[in-house]
C-alpha cells in the first residue's frame, strides 16, 4: 500500500514524558515528510475508540493492555521498538521495574510492613501499578485484602503526590516514570523512599498499525533505531539510550502473569 500523508500517534503512557513522544513524532514527520498528529489519550487503551476502530497509526502503550488487545485482535497492532533507559539498574536492556514507594519518614521498611496499610494505584489496567503488585501478593501467599484500604488515583504522578501528602501509605510506580518525576521535581526525593522493586518487565513498546503495511512498518522501525541528532538530544534529556527492536511475542509473559493473578483473585482489596 502507499505511504500515508499523515500519521496519527497516541500516547497512553504517563504524561510527564509526552514531550518526548512529541519529539519522536516530529522526527517521524521529518524522516517521512508527513504531517504528524499526536495526542495524550484520556482513555483506557482497551476502551479508546481510536484503538477499537483501528484509527491510530502509532502508539506508545503499556505492555499489559497492548498484549491483552493483541491476543483478542492479533491483526491490528505490532510491537516494533522499546526504549532502553540509561540508569545502570536496567543493564542496557529494554526493561523497567515497579518501585514500591512510601513516605521517607514513615516506619515502613519492607513489603510485609504494608499489611493493613492504605495503597493507592494508578489504574487497574496498569502492569507496573497493579498487575505486578497482584503477582507479588499472589506469589507470597498474601490474601487479596492484604492492604487495609485501596484507592485509585488515576495516574502515577497523582499516586506519588498522595504518598508524599500522607493520603496513602504506599504505591507501586513505574520506575522510569518515578525517575522522570524526580528529575522534574527534585524536592520529591527527600519525601519518598523505595521499600521494594518488582520486576524487571519489558518496557512499554512503540506499536504500529498493521494496516500501514509491513514495508512501511519496517521503515518506521528502522528510523527509530537510527535517530537523528535532534531526536538523540531529546533521548539524552529523557535519559534514554535509544530504541531496540521488539516483537509482540516478547510481551506474552506479561499476559501469562495477568492470567495467573486473575485466576488467583480479580482485584486487590477483595477477599
Amino acid at each position: 500500500m502507499s505511504r500515508p500523508d499523515k500519521l496519527r500517534l497516541v500516547s497512553y503512557l504517563a504524561p510527564n514524558m509526552f514531550w518526548f513522544y512529541k519529539a519522536v513524532g516530529a522526527y517521524l514527520g521529518r524522516v517521512f515528510d508527513v504531517e504528524v498528529h499526536i495526542v495524550q489519550s484520556e482513555y483506557d487503551p482497551l476502551e479508546d475508540p481510536a484503538m477499537l476502530e483501528d484509527r491510530l497509526d502509532v502508539a506508545f502503550i503499556c505492555g499489559l493492555p497492548f498484549i491483552r488487545h493483541h491476543r483478542v485482535v492479533p491483526n491490528q497492532l505490532e510491537a516494533i521498538v522499546a526504549p532502553v533507559c540509561q540508569n545502570l539498574r536496567y543493564g542496557d536492556r529494554p526493561v523497567y521495574f515497579s518501585d514500591i514507594i512510601v513516605k521517607a519518614d514513615s516506619s515502613l521498611k519492607s513489603f510485609e510492613d504494608l499489611a493493613g496499610k492504605t495503597l493507592c494505584y494508578n489504574d487497574p489496567g496498569s502492569n507496573s501499578g497493579y498487575n505486578l503488585l497482584r503477582d507479588r501478593l499472589l506469589k507470597a501467599g498474601h490474601p487479596s485484602n492484604f492492604f487495609g484500604k485501596v484507592i485509585q488515583s488515576g495516574s502515577h504522578q497523582r499516586s506519588i503526590r498522595w504518598v508524599v501528602e500522607g493520603l496513602a501509605d504506599c504505591s507501586a510506580i513505574d520506575s522510569t516514570v518515578l525517575e522522570q518525576e524526580l528529575r522534574d521535581f527534585p524536592k520529591l526525593s527527600n519525601n519518598l523512599r523505595v521499600v521494594e522493586s518488582i520486576g524487571p518487565c519489558p518496557m512499554p513498546p512503540v506499536v504500529a498499525a498493521k494496516r500501514l503495511g509491513w514495508k512501511f512498518i519496517k521503515e518506521i522501525q528502522s528510523a527509530l533505531l537510527q535517530p537523528d541528532a535532534e531526536l538523540q538530544d531529546a533521548m539524552k534529556r529523557s535519559h534514554i539510550q535509544g530504541y531496540v527492536a521488539m516483537q509482540s511475542e516478547e510481551y506474552d509473559a506479561i499476559a501469562s502473569m495477568y492470567d495467573a493473578v486473575q485466576a488467583g483473585y480479580d482485584s486487590i482489596g477483595k477477599a
